[in-house]
């Protein structure tokens, strides 16, 4: 059972590293052509996209990965605790 723990939290912190580049990407929108560029919006647009439809950008700046970020960061350790549990 440890293993399923182990797995999470690696997966849990690939795709928090994933919304990082992406958003950080931005700054580059030649990057987001390329093909890691497309993959990763693939990837994360599709949970980026209810944050964003939800809280509008601040003039020039979107603050919606930042709570996306923290959403996932509590869906993480909230998933921890109900396995700690069952476990």
């Amino acid at each position: 059972m440890n293993y399923l723990f182990t797995i999470l939290d690696f997966a849990f912190t690939v795709y928090q590293y994933m919304i990082i580049a992406y958003i950080l990407m931005s700054w580059v929108p030649q990057m987001r052509d390329t093909g890691i560029g497309q993959l990763l919006e693939r990837l994360v647009e599709p949970y980026l996209a209810p944050f964003r439809r939800f809280i509008p950008p601040l003039g020039f700046i979107d603050i919606s990965p930042i709570v996306a970020l923290i959403a996932l960061h509590f869906a993480r350790y909230g998933l921890f605790s109900i396995l700690f549990k069952i476990v």
